[in-house]
């Protein structure tokens, strides 16, 4: 059953109202219902609903927000984004856990920039020197 179909299979509201409803409930779903009418002459019946008698389809208010979500998630352009934020993410974790940067200790707007600045400085220095430096080869025996 097809939810963008413009028939009559899946309706919000079966019968009219004198006060309007957004047909919107309090888990910000909205509810189609088929009948059982429909659902019997459905050739997918068995497949679709086999154990009830007729189909009942939950759709989030936001389902369109997430369908426009997942058509991005499959862009190469995602993918790049996603890589370079890890990059940028582990960075940050080694600044709040291992250089103790969990708060700002200086006031304003320029204070936290400096701050910022000698902390990403020091970890720059930091890549530095383990670049520059390498440790002695453990495989050499010398033997006296």
């Amino acid at each position: 059953m097809s939810l963008k179909s413009s028939s009559s299979l899946a309706k919000r509201f079966r019968r009219r109202t004198t006060k309007p409803r957004t047909g919107i409930t309090k888990a910000n779903t909205i509810i189609y219902k088929s009948t059982k009418r429909h659902c019997d002459r459905c050739e997918l019946k068995s497949v679709c609903c086999p154990n009830v008698p007729h189909r009942k389809i939950a759709r989030s208010i936001y389902e369109t927000s997430r369908d426009v979500a997942r058509d991005i998630s499959k862009t190469v352009e995602y993918q790049q984004s996603c890589n370079d934020r890890k990059k940028v993410e582990v960075l940050f974790a080694h600044l709040k856990r291992i250089l103790n940067f969990d708060r700002l200790r200086l006031r304003g707007i320029t204070g936290a920039g400096d701050e910022f600045l000698m902390a990403a400085t020091i970890q720059n220095l930091k890549k530095l020197a383990q670049l520059r430096f390498k440790p002695p080869d453990d495989r050499i025996i010398v033997h006296a």
